[in-house]
């Protein structure tokens, strides 16, 4: 198989983690006979320090020609005082409207290995398995007018939380067919009781799932949501939520894992190629340290090989490399745990590449 990656490291410890994961696509090339064309480009902070934009012309039409896209971390303190359009983060909202990343999948998945890790009681995280579904190109991060202004003739600001149908009801769509291939189960998370877009949004569900009657829909306050994500993990299976409160409920449930460390996610278009990052941000303090852990980057490479090269196999190495590598012990020090081996950012990543090779010898 022949594809093209657009690579796109980023900031903070971008670089690294995207460099081991990088490390085991070639060993899957190696192994498998696969041909992966990577092509680097720029994004966040260091694309505004080389072309003064966050997100280049030149990085949209690299990603454009790609057939996926790995992205590592952006943002800093060095870019805190710029203009908005400046700003690392723009990057990330452009290169999402570029290319049209409508539906954010952030799995959960409870490693036996790391139940130590997680601030929750073992029984309450045991088995927990879930993914949420976030909308990712409309909602209060893209709506206008955002902006400063006088309210009632005193200083203040405005952010203006928006919806079109259509997006409500595809990303529906997309988390009800997720469902299907799971335990068949939608949690719908709105503040239908407050807002008007919640009350669409509830609606618009209620339609989708009449096309998929095998598949169980409920609705939940996003309040109510984020308790019982902490008193009772295991109730959920599909979330599908609106852009903000995706972002946060997606960072909520990650520390069940125990560490952000852990996540992998995947930014699916209707057409085009998908995006693939870790929900972690670029933690810039540790920035070249080598000690960050680079295991959601590594995953996010394996949901790439699976949802955009149909690669199920090669994907499923990976994820049981993962996991036996946790359960040898190997740790970098956001998921150490008592008689485990505190390893660096390129030990985890030899590690996982030797257990790939054993798995597939």
């Amino acid at each position: 198989m022949n594809k093209r990656i657009a690579v796109l490291p980023g900031d903070g410890i971008g670089p690294e983690i995207v460099a081991g994961a990088v490390r085991i696509l070639q060993t899957i090339e190696t192994l498998y006979g696969h041909q992966f064309e990577l092509t680097y480009a720029d994004i966040g902070g260091c694309a505004t320090d080389k072309t003064g934009t966050p997100l280049p012309n030149e990085t949209i039409t690299i990603c454009k020609n790609s057939d996926a896209i790995l992205l590592g971390a952006v943002g800093g303190p060095k870019w805190d005082s710029l203009p908005v359009e400046k700003r690392p983060e723009q990057g990330l909202l452009k290169i999402r409207k570029a290319l049209n990343l409508f539906a954010n999948l952030r799995p959960t998945t409870c490693y036996e290995s790391l139940a130590d890790s997680s601030p929750l009681k073992k029984d309450i995280i045991e088995g927990v398995d879930l993914i949420v579904v976030r909308e990712l190109t409309g909602g209060i991060y893209f709506g206008t007018p955002s902006e400063r202004r006088e309210i009632g003739g005193k200083p203040g600001a405005v952010d203006t939380l928006q919806y079109k149908n259509e997006e409500i009801e595809r990303v529906i769509e997309k988390a009800f067919e997720v469902a299907k291939t799971r335990s068949k189960k939608i949690t719908s998370v709105d503040k239908a009781n407050v807002l008007e877009t919640s009350r669409v949004w509830r609606e618009i569900a209620n339609q989708v799932a009449e096309k998929y009657p095998d598949v169980l829909l409920e609705h939940m306050l996003v309040d109510n949501a984020a308790m019982q994500l902490i008193r009772n993990p295991k109730q959920f299976d599909v979330i599908v939520t609106e852009n903000m409160f995706g972002d946060i409920l997606s960072d909520e449930a990650s520390v069940l894992t125990g560490s952000l460390g852990m996540l992998a996610s995947s930014s699916l278009s209707e057409e085009g190629p998908y995006l693939y990052e870790p929900i972690h941000g670029s933690a810039p303090d540790i920035a070249g340290e080598n000690i960050a852990n680079p295991l959601a980057t590594i995953l996010s490479t394996s949901m790439m090989l699976r949802l955009s090269f149909q690669l199920d196999k090669e994907a499923t190495v990976i994820e049981e490399a993962v996991n036996n590598v946790l359960n040898k012990g190997y740790r970098t020090r956001d998921i150490l745990s008592p008689n485990c081996k505190i390893v660096s950012t390129n030990e985890m990543v030899e590690a996982v590449n030797k257990e790939i090779f054993e798995l597939v010898a």
